[in-house]
């Protein structure tokens, strides 16, 4: 086992290797002129980005917090700059060749466009016809004019290198933008067959992957606080991934949470990342906050039932989900609106006859083209989907892990209204 691991790692280290150095060879190595101040702080960049990167994935185990900041921003963000150079680097390679055979500028002459034309010119104008050497030219000149000159060469290199560059500095200033600006509201509305008419148009605030850490502090929880209360919710649901530290890390982070204001108040669930981080303690620390945990358990609202379930990271803790525990016993005349972290359990909740399950978990894929790797391991990546007589509803959550961007998948407070059919 240990021997794969390693091998594993080796395998990883070998591709990122692999891939700066391909980086730098178009971004450096092709538009600099050996020993110029940007090769060598091109070829520099090229060593530390990764490294600070690696550092910034293994920093939550391997350092405090006060030192995992320090490689987080930089290498966290150099990870999503990578993606989308490596993605805008394949497309110019495919408009490389033809930049490469773009004509030369008007009123060049081909005589511009071939070096020594000028002269062969002239030597065949002062010949005699008999023994004019025109046709020699002709067969030469051909090849000539279709291979770039190494003027045309840099050229192109540079427009492709700036305008990749352009486009990943732009895509990723856009994503983290909408992460550090954060959350916006959605408004999803749920029809629910068994929900009482006295209960139709009851509003419930779910939010789900906050993922206070290293980057993402206080302020991250202020503004996800004062949104949700300025929706003015019934009800209050945090669908784990909360955090990603401890609470003698990140508690203070926390604490705006305790502003959260609805009329049946706040419920949580964990998610995997608070197994992470130690599960317990942040159950603990979110009720003296003033939000109820949900730990297999489950609460009898107006017009409802509310229960909640533990993350299946639990499972090796043996503090796994028990459906049997928080919906067995339950009266199956009433609605069922089931918290859990992770979509795939949306399977045992059509089981136990759950009529809505709020999920997070999949942050929408994060990364375009991220929903796509989602897909293949969650039911349902985000928005609203029917399975059974079960909906599944997934939030693309409120924050971001590693990387504080977002391309393709904004992130969200959905207001989820439930609609009675009895009306």
């Amino acid at each position: 086992m240990i021997v794969l691991v390693v091998l594993g790692a080796l395998l990883v280290l070998a591709l990122l290797a692999l891939v700066h150095w391909y980086l730098w060879r178009r971004l450096v190595r092709d538009v600099s002129a050996p020993g110029g101040r940007w090769r060598r702080a091109g070829t520099v960049l090229a060593v530390v980005l990764p490294v600070l990167s690696i550092g910034a994935l293994v920093g939550g185990r391997a350092f405090p917090m006060a030192v995992e900041r320090w490689f987080a921003w930089p290498g966290f963000l150099w990870l999503p700059v990578l993606l989308y150079l490596l993605l805008a680097l394949g497309v110019g390679e495919l408009l490389r060749p033809l930049l490469l055979r773009l004509p030369a500028r008007r009123g060049a002459g081909p005589a511009a466009a071939v070096p020594g034309a000028v002269a062969a010119t002239a030597v065949a104008e002062e010949a005699p016809a008999a023994v004019e050497t025109v046709p020699a030219v002709e067969v030469d000149a051909p090849s000539a004019r279709t291979a770039p000159s190494p003027e045309r060469r840099l050229f192109v290199a540079r427009a492709v290198a700036l305008g990749a560059t352009g486009a990943a500095a732009a895509v990723v200033g856009n994503g983290a933008y909408g992460v550090l600006r954060g959350p916006r509201l959605k408004q999803v509305t749920v029809p629910l067959a068994k929900l009482p008419a006295r209960a139709h148009g009851y509003r419930i605030a779910v939010v789900s992957d906050i993922h206070l850490g290293p980057i993402l502090g206080r302020a991250h929880t202020q503004r996800i606080v004062d949104t949700i209360n300025a929706a003015k919710p019934d009800l209050i649901t945090v669908v784990g991934d909360l955090v990603d530290g401890t609470v003698a890390e990140l508690g203070r982070n926390a604490e705006p949470l305790a502003q959260l204001r609805a009329r049946d108040g706040a419920y949580f669930v964990t998610g995997n990342h608070e197994y992470f981080s130690g599960a317990a303690p942040w159950v603990d620390f979110v009720r003296e906050l003033g939000v109820h945990p949900l730990q297999n358990a489950r609460v009898e609202l107006g017009g409802f039932d509310l229960a909640g379930v533990n993350d299946l990271a639990g499972e090796r803790e043996g503090d796994g989900p028990d459906f049997g525990k928080a919906l067995g016993d339950r009266d199956p005349a009433r609605t069922a609106v089931l918290l859990s972290h992770q979509p795939v359990t949306v399977h045992d909740a059509v089981r136990h006859g759950v009529d809505l399950q709020l999920s997070g978990h999949t942050h929408g894929g994060q990364l375009w083209p991220g929903n796509l790797i989602a897909e293949l391991a969650n039911p349902t990546v985000a928005g609203l989907e029917r399975y059974g007589d079960t909906q599944l509803y997934v939030t693309r959550g409120a924050g971001a892990w590693g990387p504080p961007v977002r391309v393709g998948a904004p992130s969200d407070i959905t207001i989820v209204t439930l609609a009675s059919l009895q009306v």
